[in-house]
This record gives C-alpha cells, sequence and structure tokens, in this order.
C-alpha cells in the first residue's frame, strides 16, 4: 500500500505543478501524449455513452410510467435499424479503440536502430545504471533529450518493474533474463520513477530519478568515468581473465567452442537440433549461464561449464556488450 500512496502523492504534485492543465503527471514523450489522447477519447466516450444509456433509461422510464390501473402495455414487436445502430455503432468505436492502442502499443515496443543503450540493474531494493562508456551510477541517471534511449533490464533477486509516469511506460524486469524499454524524452527536466511491482519489505522506498539534459552536458557527465574503462572493455577483460579465451576466438578462427567474432545480430545461427535462433542479449546469457540449453550445431556438448553463480549480473552486462564490439 506505500507504493500506491507513494504514487499518488507523486501525480498529485506533478497535477499541481501543471496548474490545473491536466489531471495526469506531466507529459515527457510524444508516446505519452498519444497515451493520453487515447485514454481521453475513451474516457469521453464511455461519458457519453453513460448518458445515453442511462439518461435513456430515466426519460423512458418516466415517459411510459403506467399512471392508472387500466393503463396497458402497448404490443411492440422491434425495430430493425435501432437494433442495427445500437450494435454497429459501439463495434466502430471498439474497432478504432483496437487500432489506435495497437499503433500506440506498437510505438512503445518497436526499438529504434540507433537508440543510446543504457543498462538497468535492480535488486532489493535500488535501481544502478551502467553505460557503454563505463559510467556507472545508482538510484540517479542522466539521459539527453531529443535522442532516443533504449533500456536493456535485469534483475539481480526478484520481480521488479521499471515505470516513468512522464513517459507512460512501464516494465517488468525478470529476474534470469532481459526486458527492454524505449523512450526519448521531449523536455529537459527532473522525472521520477517508481517500481510498481511488490518486491519485498522497502519496495516503496525503491525510487530513482531521471534527469532529462542537453546533449552536451550529458556528453560531459558520461565522460567522468573513474575507472576509465568502457563497459565492453571490462568485458574484454573478463574475456581474458575468466578462461573464455581458450575456447572462443575474437578473430573467427574455430576453436573449441564458436568465435565470438560477428556474432552478435546473426539470425541463421543453427542450433544442432536444427532450430535457428537470433543472437540477442537473452540467448548469450543462456548460453554462459547454461551452455548446455543449445548446442550450436557442428559443437559438441558438455565442453563449457555452467556459469550460474560464478558471474555477477554487472559482469554478464560487460561480457555482452564487449561481444556487441566484436563485428
Amino acid at each position: 500500500m506505500n507504493w500506491f500512496l507513494a504514487l499518488m502523492n507523486t501525480v498529485a504534485v506533478n497535477t499541481a505543478s501543471a496548474a490545473g492543465k491536466s489531471f495526469m503527471p506531466p507529459v515527457g514523450t510524444e508516446i505519452a501524449s498519444d497515451v493520453d489522447n487515447l485514454y481521453s477519447f475513451l474516457l469521453w466516450t464511455s461519458f457519453l455513452g453513460c448518458v445515453i444509456l442511462i439518461g435513456g433509461m430515466i426519460f423512458f422510464a418516466v415517459k411510459y410510467k403506467r399512471r392508472t390501473d387500466n393503463d396497458k402495455t402497448p404490443y411492440i414487436s422491434h425495430n430493425m435499424a435501432l437494433e442495427f445502430l445500437w450494435s454497429f455503432i459501439p463495434l466502430v468505436l471498439f474497432l478504432v479503440v483496437f487500432a489506435w492502442g495497437w499503433k500506440v502499443y506498437h510505438d512503445m515496443r518497436v526499438m529504434p536502430e540507433n537508440a543510446f543503450e543504457i543498462h538497468v540493474q535492480a535488486k532489493q531494493w535500488q535501481w544502478d545504471f551502467m553505460y557503454k562508456s563505463g559510467k556507472v551510477s545508482t538510484n540517479d541517471f542522466f539521459v539527453p533529450v531529443g535522442i532516443p534511449v533504449k533500456l536493456v533490464m535485469a534483475s539481480e533477486d526478484v520481480l521488479h518493474s521499471f515505470y516513468i509516469p512522464s513517459m507512460r511506460i512501464k516494465q517488468d524486469v525478470v529476474p534470469g533474463r532481459y526486458t527492454t524499454l524505449w523512450f526519448k524524452a521531449d523536455k529537459t527536466g527532473d522525472y521520477q520513477i517508481f517500481c510498481t511491482e511488490y518486491c519485498g519489505a522497502a519496495h516503496s522506498a525503491m525510487l530513482a530519478k531521471m534527469h532529462v539534459v542537453p546533449a552536451p552536458d550529458f556528453e560531459k557527465w558520461l565522460q567522468e568515468n573513474e575507472e576509465g574503462l568502457t563497459l565492453a572493455q571490462k568485458g574484454e577483460k573478463l574475456y581474458n581473465s575468466k578462461g573464455c579465451i581458450a575456447c572462443h576466438s575474437t578473430d573467427g578462427s574455430v576453436k573449441v567452442g564458436p568465435s565470438w567474432k560477428g556474432l552478435w545480430g546473426s539470425t541463421g545461427h543453427t542450433m544442432a537440433n536444427g532450430k535457428s535462433v537470433t543472437v540477442d542479449e537473452n540467448y548469450i546469457r543462456e548460453s554462459i549461464l547454461n551452455p548446455n540449453a543449445d548446442i550450436v550445431k557442428g559443437f559438441s556438448a558438455g565442453l563449457m561449464p555452467a556459469q550460474q553463480g560464478l558471474l555477477t549480473e554487472d559482469q554478464l552486462t560487460a561480457l555482452i556488450e564487449y561481444i556487441k564490439t566484436l563485428k
């Protein structure tokens, strides 16, 4: 219940700051405007339908009320035109809402190819943000205004849910797999982030702030990296220190296992059982943690030990980012 009260309080604050323009949180993206427009259409059509239905019932109840004991109900069979209209008009409205809703959902879920990627790690009870430059922040992160941003999210413990009210976007963050979300902020400012999936005692305190800033300010902040290593460079260090180099090449040559060169994004990756897979974050994750789940055609099973419990989420993210660079 605490998370709900916190959410309602933030909505109330945002509503007041909007000077009465809307009862929704401030709009931060074009998609948020599309969601609000669809919501307003549903609200007003529902209100109109309620007025027609309930108003009509009251009107006819008063107009045709039986006034004496001798009044007889007239014989009425049916009205074809009326029956057609009260079925056809709702059907058209439902189809409009379906098409409109599908368009908004499609825009939400199709990730731009040139989107700026940020890795998000959820755990009880905080959000960690990792950038390709090696920059890491907790419960506080920056994004550039006017540039598409793609979030690649994973959980270290239980189910969480990443929600930015002003962007009208929400996505579950699931243990054992990656989920994605994207947005393009249209306005600079600070935006509140919530976890909207109950995740334990301090769930209501699992909050974060997103700062949307001009591109030059973002680049300056991004380069403030104490470790001095990019995420891919961290992955390369793990590639050498964890022994990956013994079985997987980065130059295309075949060793005990498949080469990592050109692996990322390939769509015709054929398994020993004949199925073809697309190499994305979830495929690489499973191949590292449970390598015998799917064996690549031409290679033997049982040669690579499972890495489940031996690598952290941060290390997995770094290895994946390193593989992405081997094109």
